[in-house]
């Protein structure tokens, strides 16, 4: 693995990644849907918020440790659910959780990952985290979270906001699929990554192993992104939650919510925890960014349940100003994505030192000890509308 101690930056190690990984790999991870503007401002509305920097403040003994679901975690970052990471480099899911691990935060694996639940669960000790697609085939959604449940999964982290899947113009030009099809293009992007290519050959992980073998039918690996697609559920609703809670038993964090009146549905329905996200800016173009949403969100529900921060968290200083405005915690998803890239799971552990350098550094020049008391008090709170919204009754 190459020498990470000199990249300082997640956008540094998105540079390293680019170099490294097929293109049709690395665009598939950053990239947003149609004009991807709502990815751009997931990370442009984040530049808006300054921080209020105090002085003359004892810094001696600061403290990042916090809690996610009750967990005690060393620092408010989670690991997002990222489709195909074992695309950005062999077995990237599993190296994924073992630098989660390592650092001590929750790590959470994707329906659609190449590494499947139990791969991950037999390559490391801590529970981690499930991210659950319903489809339509609720049978195999059942055995699903069964699988879940036996790998001794803590939370399920159900997305909603995947009933229809958003184009992404770069995949089509691509021609992404996964398994990769292998076109005259194809190859040819395969073969300028030639480290690569040797890491990929000594894994047999090269599919969506959480749904290869488990589907009922017979389905050729060349169809199963077709088949995938066709099985998102457009009849997914509120009602659907207490069904996966009852199935699956505990904590269920309801992800992909970005208007209030969602949000409170979401807590009425059962949720333990929600995540405002907007799937990255991959599903609906011109949806606002997380972090505009976030202070009317924690307003309608912070009282009753946790709320995480999901989208454009690219440094420390961003999960200063998501706590401010409210979040229990954050995710990350490109970042990982790119460690893993740009280095498996020392590129992962790297991303994550940075972020908590970052982090340290920028709680300290606003003048806090312990990151439980970074609030809106640690930012001018009206760098970025809208105000927050009244609570309701």
């Amino acid at each position: 693995m190459p020498n990470l101690d000199k990249i300082l930056t997640v956008a540094e190690m998105k540079g390293k990644a680019r170099r490294a990984v097929p293109k049709m790999f690395f665009e598939y991870a950053d990239s947003g849907s149609y004009t991807e503007g709502t990815y751009r401002a997931n990370e442009s509305d984040f530049n808006k918020i300054s921080l209020r920097q105090k002085v003359a403040v004892n810094l001696e003994g600061r403290n990042l440790k916090t809690t996610m679901l009750g967990k005690t975690i060393t620092m408010p970052v989670a690991i997002a659910p990222a489709a195909t990471g074992g695309m950005q480099i062999a077995d990237g899911e599993i190296k994924a959780a073992k630098a989660a691990e390592a650092f001590g935060i929750p790590f959470t694996l994707s329906t659609m990952s190449v590494c499947s639940i139990e791969d991950v669960a037999e390559n490391t000790t801590a529970p981690f985290w499930f991210q659950l697609y319903v489809m339509r085939d609720r049978g195999f959604i059942e055995r699903l979270i069964d699988r879940a449940k036996a790998a001794k999964c803590s939370a399920l982290v159900l997305t909603m906001d995947l009933q229809i899947l958003g184009q992404r113009h770069k995949d089509i030009h691509n021609g992404l699929a996964t398994p990769p099809k292998f076109t005259p293009y194809s190859i040819f992007q395969m073969m300028q990554h030639p480290i690569w290519c040797a890491r990929m050959l000594g894994t047999k992980r090269h599919t969506f192993r959480n749904i290869v073998g488990h589907v009922d039918g017979n389905h050729d690996l060349a169809s199963l992104s077709a088949w995938t697609a066709s099985q998102f559920d457009p009849t997914l609703n509120w009602a659907d939650v207490a069904w996966v809670k009852k199935r699956f038993g505990g904590p269920v964090i309801v992800k992909g919510v970005l208007d209030r009146e969602d949000a409170i549905a979401a807590v009425e329905n059962g949720a333990d925890a929600v995540i405002v996200s907007n799937h990255g800016g991959r599903q609906l173009d011109g949806a606002p960014s997380t972090i505009r949403v976030l202070p009317e969100i924690v307003d309608a529900i912070g009282k009753r349940t946790e709320v995480y921060l999901d989208s454009g968290i690219r440094s420390g200083q961003d999960v200063i100003k998501a706590l401010a405005y409210g979040a229990k915690g954050t995710f990350i998803g490109r970042p990982m994505l790119y460690g893993l890239g740009a280095g498996g799971q020392a590129g992962v552990a790297r991303v994550l030192e940075i972020i908590r350098k970052e982090l340290d550094t920028t709680m300290a020049l606003c003048g806090e000890r312990d990151i439980l008391n970074v609030g809106l008090h640690n930012i001018y709170s009206n760098d970025i509308p809208p105000r927050r919204a009244p609570l309701a009754g």
